[in-house]
Protein backbone atom coordinates (compact mmCIF):
# COMPACT_ATOMS: atom_id res chain seq x y z
CA UNK A 1 0.00 0.00 0.00
CA UNK A 2 2.70 2.86 0.73
CA UNK A 3 4.40 1.64 -2.35
CA UNK A 4 1.48 2.30 -4.46
CA UNK A 5 0.82 5.73 -2.44
CA UNK A 6 4.42 6.87 -3.23
CA UNK A 7 4.43 5.27 -6.89
CA UNK A 8 0.64 5.70 -8.42
CA UNK A 9 -0.12 4.66 -10.62
CA UNK A 10 2.61 1.97 -10.51
CA UNK A 11 2.49 -1.58 -12.69
CA UNK A 12 2.63 -5.19 -10.48
CA UNK A 13 6.05 -5.45 -12.09
CA UNK A 14 7.17 -3.14 -10.70
CA UNK A 15 6.12 -3.46 -7.42
CA UNK A 16 7.01 -6.70 -7.32
CA UNK A 17 10.92 -5.37 -8.16
CA UNK A 18 10.53 -2.99 -5.08
CA UNK A 19 9.60 -6.14 -2.56
CA UNK A 20 12.22 -8.01 -4.48
CA UNK A 21 9.31 -10.70 -5.29
CA UNK A 22 8.06 -12.39 -8.55
CA UNK A 23 4.63 -10.94 -10.25
CA UNK A 24 2.76 -14.30 -9.50
CA UNK A 25 3.83 -14.41 -5.86
CA UNK A 26 2.03 -10.58 -5.33
CA UNK A 27 -1.24 -11.66 -7.48
CA UNK A 28 -3.10 -13.02 -4.64
CA UNK A 29 -2.06 -9.86 -2.23
CA UNK A 30 -2.82 -7.19 -4.66
CA UNK A 31 -6.20 -9.26 -5.61
CA UNK A 32 -7.47 -9.14 -1.64
CA UNK A 33 -6.49 -5.64 -1.57
CA UNK A 34 -8.23 -4.75 -5.33
CA UNK A 35 -11.55 -6.72 -3.50
CA UNK A 36 -11.15 -5.29 -0.49
CA UNK A 37 -11.46 -1.41 -2.53
CA UNK A 38 -7.97 -0.28 -0.84
CA UNK A 39 -6.46 -0.38 -4.56
CA UNK A 40 -7.96 0.27 -7.79
CA UNK A 41 -6.53 -1.69 -10.57
CA UNK A 42 -6.77 0.13 -14.18
CA UNK A 43 -5.67 -1.83 -17.37
CA UNK A 44 -2.34 -0.72 -18.76
CA UNK A 45 -1.73 1.80 -16.37
CA UNK A 46 -1.61 0.31 -13.23
CA UNK A 47 -2.36 0.40 -9.74
CA UNK A 48 -4.12 3.60 -7.43
CA UNK A 49 -4.48 4.05 -4.08
CA UNK A 50 -8.15 4.31 -3.11
CA UNK A 51 -7.64 6.69 0.07
CA UNK A 52 -9.63 4.13 2.18
CA UNK A 53 -7.78 2.12 5.16
CA UNK A 54 -8.26 -1.29 5.99
CA UNK A 55 -10.20 -0.59 9.14
CA UNK A 56 -12.46 1.72 7.85
CA UNK A 57 -13.51 -0.58 4.80
CA UNK A 58 -14.56 -3.10 7.68
CA UNK A 59 -16.39 -0.73 9.24
CA UNK A 60 -18.27 0.14 6.55
CA UNK A 61 -19.14 -3.71 5.88
CA UNK A 62 -20.21 -3.94 9.36
CA UNK A 63 -22.63 -0.97 9.04
CA UNK A 64 -23.68 -2.24 5.87
CA UNK A 65 -25.43 -5.16 7.27
CA UNK A 66 -28.77 -4.59 8.34
CA UNK A 67 -30.96 -6.53 10.81
CA UNK A 68 -33.20 -7.85 8.67
CA UNK A 69 -30.45 -9.81 7.68
CA UNK A 70 -29.24 -11.59 10.46
CA UNK A 71 -32.75 -11.16 13.12
CA UNK A 72 -33.37 -14.73 14.60
CA UNK A 73 -37.11 -15.71 15.02
CA UNK A 74 -38.18 -14.65 18.53
CA UNK A 75 -39.97 -17.42 20.90
CA UNK A 76 -43.32 -15.17 22.13
CA UNK A 77 -45.84 -15.75 24.71
CA UNK A 78 -48.79 -14.53 26.54
CA UNK A 79 -48.88 -11.86 29.36
CA UNK A 80 -51.73 -14.53 31.05
CA UNK A 81 -48.67 -17.32 30.52
CA UNK A 82 -47.60 -18.62 34.05
CA UNK A 83 -44.01 -18.36 35.12
CA UNK A 84 -43.99 -22.31 35.99
CA UNK A 85 -44.95 -22.33 31.53
CA UNK A 86 -42.44 -19.62 30.81
CA UNK A 87 -39.41 -21.64 32.36
CA UNK A 88 -40.54 -24.46 30.70
CA UNK A 89 -40.98 -22.78 27.45
CA UNK A 90 -37.43 -21.29 27.80
CA UNK A 91 -35.79 -24.80 28.09
CA UNK A 92 -37.77 -26.36 25.78
CA UNK A 93 -37.11 -23.65 22.66
CA UNK A 94 -33.33 -23.40 23.80
CA UNK A 95 -33.47 -19.59 24.41
CA UNK A 96 -32.81 -17.23 26.99
CA UNK A 97 -35.34 -14.70 26.76
CA UNK A 98 -38.96 -14.80 26.01
CA UNK A 99 -40.80 -11.88 23.73
CA UNK A 100 -44.39 -10.87 25.57
CA UNK A 101 -47.20 -9.65 23.08
CA UNK A 102 -50.63 -9.35 23.37
CA UNK A 103 -52.87 -10.90 20.59
CA UNK A 104 -52.81 -9.37 17.72
CA UNK A 105 -48.61 -10.10 18.18
CA UNK A 106 -47.67 -6.33 19.74
CA UNK A 107 -44.65 -6.29 22.15
CA UNK A 108 -45.51 -5.81 25.48
CA UNK A 109 -42.99 -7.35 27.71
CA UNK A 110 -39.78 -9.12 27.95
CA UNK A 111 -38.95 -11.19 30.36
CA UNK A 112 -35.29 -12.68 30.78
CA UNK A 113 -33.63 -16.53 32.58
CA UNK A 114 -32.50 -13.94 35.10
CA UNK A 115 -36.02 -12.23 35.42
CA UNK A 116 -37.78 -15.81 35.34
CA UNK A 117 -34.86 -17.40 37.99
CA UNK A 118 -35.02 -14.74 40.49
CA UNK A 119 -39.03 -15.36 40.66
CA UNK A 120 -38.69 -19.39 40.91
CA UNK A 121 -36.42 -18.72 43.59
CA UNK A 122 -38.54 -16.83 45.79
CA UNK A 123 -40.34 -19.55 46.69
CA UNK A 124 -43.10 -18.39 45.26
CA UNK A 125 -46.40 -20.30 43.31
CA UNK A 126 -45.14 -20.35 39.60
CA UNK A 127 -47.96 -21.78 38.60
CA UNK A 128 -50.39 -19.06 39.91
CA UNK A 129 -48.05 -15.71 38.94
CA UNK A 130 -48.51 -14.32 35.12
CA UNK A 131 -45.69 -13.64 33.53
CA UNK A 132 -47.15 -9.60 33.02
CA UNK A 133 -46.27 -9.78 36.71
CA UNK A 134 -42.72 -10.55 36.59
CA UNK A 135 -41.68 -8.75 32.66
CA UNK A 136 -40.10 -5.60 31.77
CA UNK A 137 -42.69 -3.72 30.08
CA UNK A 138 -43.13 -1.21 27.29
CA UNK A 139 -41.66 1.52 27.09
CA UNK A 140 -38.53 0.31 29.30
CA UNK A 141 -37.45 -2.04 26.81
CA UNK A 142 -34.82 -1.49 24.51
CA UNK A 143 -35.93 -2.57 20.76
CA UNK A 144 -34.30 -2.59 17.22
CA UNK A 145 -35.68 -1.90 13.55
CA UNK A 146 -35.21 -4.17 10.49
CA UNK A 147 -33.62 -1.09 9.16
CA UNK A 148 -30.75 -0.82 11.74
CA UNK A 149 -27.10 -2.02 11.08
CA UNK A 150 -26.13 -5.11 12.96
CA UNK A 151 -23.47 -3.10 14.58
CA UNK A 152 -26.55 -1.01 16.05
CA UNK A 153 -27.93 -4.10 17.35
CA UNK A 154 -24.50 -4.83 18.82
CA UNK A 155 -24.07 -1.09 20.10
CA UNK A 156 -27.54 -1.43 21.96
CA UNK A 157 -26.89 -4.93 23.49
CA UNK A 158 -23.50 -3.86 25.06
CA UNK A 159 -24.74 -0.43 26.08
CA UNK A 160 -27.85 -1.80 28.15
CA UNK A 161 -25.88 -4.78 28.85
CA UNK A 162 -29.06 -6.96 27.95
CA UNK A 163 -28.58 -10.29 26.44
CA UNK A 164 -31.53 -10.03 23.09
CA UNK A 165 -33.14 -7.35 21.51
CA UNK A 166 -36.64 -7.73 19.94
CA UNK A 167 -37.06 -6.76 16.39
CA UNK A 168 -39.68 -4.13 15.99
CA UNK A 169 -41.80 -2.57 13.41
CA UNK A 170 -43.77 0.59 14.60
CA UNK A 171 -47.71 0.36 13.68
CA UNK A 172 -50.58 2.54 14.03
CA UNK A 173 -53.31 0.91 15.48
CA UNK A 174 -56.81 2.64 16.79
CA UNK A 175 -54.44 6.07 17.06
CA UNK A 176 -51.87 4.70 19.11
CA UNK A 177 -48.07 3.94 18.24
CA UNK A 178 -47.51 0.05 18.72
CA UNK A 179 -44.66 -2.46 17.99
CA UNK A 180 -45.18 -5.91 15.93
CA UNK A 181 -42.49 -8.01 17.00
CA UNK A 182 -40.97 -9.16 13.56
CA UNK A 183 -37.91 -11.05 15.05
CA UNK A 184 -34.89 -10.93 17.74
CA UNK A 185 -31.44 -10.32 17.49
CA UNK A 186 -29.12 -11.55 20.34
CA UNK A 187 -25.57 -12.22 21.75
CA UNK A 188 -25.41 -15.38 19.50
CA UNK A 189 -26.82 -13.96 16.82
CA UNK A 190 -23.70 -11.32 16.62
CA UNK A 191 -21.46 -13.78 17.38
CA UNK A 192 -22.68 -16.03 14.44
CA UNK A 193 -22.34 -12.74 12.46
CA UNK A 194 -18.71 -12.39 13.58
CA UNK A 195 -17.71 -15.94 13.24
CA UNK A 196 -19.46 -15.91 9.70
CA UNK A 197 -17.58 -12.81 8.26
CA UNK A 198 -14.29 -14.43 9.96
CA UNK A 199 -14.60 -17.11 7.18
CA UNK A 200 -15.09 -15.01 4.61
Amino acid sequence: MDIVKKNEPITSEQIAEKLNLTRSALRPDLAVLTMLGVLEARPRVGYFFTGKAVDTLISEKITDIKVDEIKATPVIVKESTSVYDAIVTLFLTDVGTLFVSDDEGNLQGIVSRKDLLKTAIGNTNTHQIPIGVVMTRMPNIVTVTPEESAYEAARKIVDHQVDALPVVKAVIENGQEKYKIVGKVTKTTITKLFVELGKN
